[in-house]
C-alpha cells in the first residue's frame, strides 16, 4: 500500500514537474517568436525604406531621361522649323523673282501685241488690195477663155468627179484583192484548227511525241510476244505507237496531246518498272489518266490563282488546265491565253475600264479550242456558248465570241481582247516561222519600197514590224513623201502576207554643206 502511495505521489510530482517544464518551454518559444516577429518587422521596414529610396531614384532617372528626350525633340523641331523658314524664304525669293520675270514678259507681250496689231492692219490692207487684183485677174481670164467663173467651176467639178470615179474603182479592186487574200488566210487558219481538233492519219509536228529509251532492247519488250503489248497499249491510250529503225526512240502519234502525254507517261512508268504485259499496261494507263486529270485541274487552279481570277466554274477551270496540252500555230495555248489576259488587264487599266473583267475574258477567249465536240463551229462561237453555259458575264461572252469578228462587238472590252490576241500571236517568236521564209519576207519588204523612184535606202526593222524609207530630198518633196508612204503601205497590203501590221515611215532629210577655205 505504501508503495502504491509512493508511486502515486511520484506520478503526481512528475506530472507537476512536466507541466512546469512545458510551461517554461512554451514561454521561451513565445518570447523567441515575439523576438522573431519584431526582427521580421524591422527587416520589412528596412526593406520598404530601401525599396522606396530605389523607386524614388528610378523615378528621378526616368524623369531626367524624359526631360532630356523632350529637350532633344524640341531642339529637333526647332531645327526643322528653322529649315522650313529658310525654305519658305527661298521660295518667297524665287516667287518674287518669277513675278518680276512675269511682269517683264507681260510688258514685252504688250509691246508685241501693239506691233502685231499694226502688222494685222497692214496685212488687211494688203488682202484688200490682193482681192481687188484677184477680181481684175478673174475678169481678164474670163475675157480670154470665153468662159465665166461658174462655167469653169462646172467643168472642173466634172473632171474631179471622173477622177474620183476612177480612184474609187481602183480602191474597189484593191478591196476585192485584199478580201481574196484575207479569205485565203482565214481558210488556211480554219484548216489548221480542224487538223488539230480532228483525228487524221497525217503526222505533223503538232501530232507526234518522241519517247526516248536507253537501248533498243526495250523496243522488243514494248512490242511483246506477237505484238500483244503494243496492241494493248494502243487500245488503252488511243495513240498510234510507231516502233521503227530510229535509234533509241519511239514515236507516239495522235491528234490529242492529252492522250499523247498519257501514253508517254505510261510508257515511262512501264519501262522504269520493267513489268510490261497487257494487264499491267491497263493498270498503269488508268493510273496515268487519273494523274493527268488531277494535273489538269491543278494547272487550271494555279493559273486562275496566279492571275487573280475568282469564282470561275470548275469545268472552265478544267478547260483552262487542258490548254496546257493544246497549241495554236506552234504556240502553247495556255501561255498564249495568260499573255492575252495580262495584256488585256494592262490595256483596260490604261483606258479606265474594268481590268478584272478584261483579264477574265482574255484568259477564256480561246476556251473554244479545248473541247473535241462541235468541231464544225468556229472556236470563238463555241467558246462563247461555253461561257454562257457556265453563267459568265454577258460582256465576257461577247468578247469571246467577237474576237475574230464572228459576231458584232457590243462591249468595250471586245476590241481589247481582239487587239491583245493579235499582239500575243503576231509578235516575233511567238509562233513558228521558218527562218528562211522570215528573212525572205524582210528582203521582199525592202525591195518593194526600193522599186519606187527617188527612194535611196530602205530598212526593215523591229522584226519586220516597221519599214523605214530614206528618200532623196532633191527628187521627193514633203507632200510627195506622204503620198509615197500611203502608196507603199497599200502595195504591202495587196502584195504581201504578214502577221499584225507594218508601220511605214518615209524620211526626207535636207543637208546643206559648205567648206571654209
Amino acid at each position: 500500500m505504501e508503495i502504491i502511495i509512493y508511486v502515486v505521489i511520484a506520478f503526481a510530482g512528475g506530472i507537476g514537474a512536466g507541466r512546469y517544464l512545458l510551461r517554461s518551454l512554451l514561454k521561451k518559444q513565445e518570447i523567441a517568436a515575439e523576438i522573431k516577429v519584431k526582427t521580421i518587422l524591422q527587416d520589412a521596414e528596412n526593406n520598404a525604406e530601401l525599396l522606396k529610396k530605389n523607386r524614388l531614384l528610378e523615378a528621378k532617372e526616368k524623369f531626367l531621361q524624359l526631360k532630356s528626350d523632350h529637350e532633344q525633340e524640341v531642339n529637333q523641331k526647332n531645327i526643322g522649323i528653322s529649315q522650313r523658314e529658310n525654305t519658305l524664304k527661298q521660295k518667297e525669293q524665287s516667287l518674287n523673282q518669277k513675278l518680276e520675270n512675269q511682269n517683264r514678259k507681260d510688258q514685252e507681250l504688250d509691246t508685241q501685241k501693239i506691233h502685231f496689231e499694226k502688222q494685222t492692219e497692214i496685212v488687211l490692207k494688203k488682202q484688200q488690195e490682193v482681192e481687188v487684183l484677184k477680181n481684175q485677174h478673174i475678169t481678164q481670164l474670163e475675157a480670154i477663155a470665153g468662159l465665166t467663173a461658174e462655167e469653169a467651176k462646172s467643168q472642173m467639178e466634172a473632171n474631179l468627179k471622173e477622177e474620183a470615179r476612177s480612184t474609187a474603182m481602183a480602191q474597189i479592186k484593191d478591196i476585192v484583192d485584199e478580201a481574196k487574200l484575207t479569205a485565203a488566210k482565214e481558210a488556211k487558219k480554219v484548216v489548221i484548227q480542224t487538223i488539230q481538233r480532228t483525228a487524221t492519219e497525217s503526222a505533223i509536228e503538232n501530232t507526234v511525241s518522241i519517247f526516248n529509251i536507253d537501248n533498243d532492247e526495250i523496243k522488243g519488250r514494248i512490242i511483246g510476244r506477237e505484238g500483244r503489248n503494243i496492241r494493248a497499249l494502243e487500245a488503252a491510250t488511243g495513240i498510234e505507237i510507231i516502233v521503227d529503225d530510229t535509234p533509241e526512240a519511239i514515236i507516239l502519234s495522235g491528234f490529242d496531246p492529252v492522250r499523247r502525254e498519257i501514253a508517254r507517261l505510261a510508257l515511262h512508268r512501264l519501262v522504269t518498272d520493267g513489268r510490261i504485259h497487257p494487264a499491267r499496261i491497263e493498270e498503269v494507263v488508268a493510273k496515268t489518266q487519273k494523274q493527268i486529270e488531277e494535273e489538269i485541274v491543278e494547272i487550271g487552279e494555279r493559273t486562275v490563282i496566279d492571275l487573280g481570277i475568282h469564282g470561275l466554274h470548275p469545268e472552265l477551270i478544267r478547260m483552262v488546265g487542258r490548254m496546257r496540252y493544246r497549241s495554236s500555230y506552234g504556240q502553247n495555248l495556255l501561255q498564249h491565253s495568260r499573255e492575252v489576259a495580262n495584256f488585256c488587264a494592262t490595256m483596260a487599266s490604261e483606258l479606265g475600264l474594268n481590268a478584272k473583267m478584261a483579264k477574265r475574258a482574255g484568259l477564256l477567249h480561246d476556251i473554244g479550242k479545248v473541247p473535241d465536240d462541235n468541231p464544225e463551229l468556229p472556236h470563238a462561237i463555241l467558246g462563247m456558248q461555253l461561257a454562257e453555259k457556265y453563267k459568265e458575264h454577258p460582256e465576257i461572252c461577247n468578247a469571246i465570241g467577237a474576237h475574230h469578228d464572228e459576231i458584232e462587238m457590243t462591249s468595250m472590252i471586245s476590241p481589247i481582247i481582239q487587239a491583245c490576241d493579235a499582239i500575243s500571236g503576231a509578235r516575233p517568236g511567238a509562233r513558228r516561222e521558218i527562218v528562211e521564209s522570215y528573212i525572205k519576207r524582210l528582203k521582199e519588204l525592202e525591195s518593194l519600197a526600193l522599186s519606187y523612184p527617188g527612194v535611196e535606202k530602205t530598212f526593215a526593222i523591229q522584226a519586220g514590224r516597221e519599214l523605214r524609207v530614206v528618200v532623196e530630198s532633191e527628187k521627193i518633196t514633203d507632200a510627195q513623201s506622204e503620198i509615197l508612204a500611203a502608196d507603199i503601205s497599200n502595195r504591202i497590203q495587196t502584195e504581201m502576207t504578214y502577221p499584225g501590221q507594218i508601220k511605214v515611215t518615209v524620211i526626207r532629210e535636207t543637208r546643206s554643206v559648205a567648206y571654209a577655205k
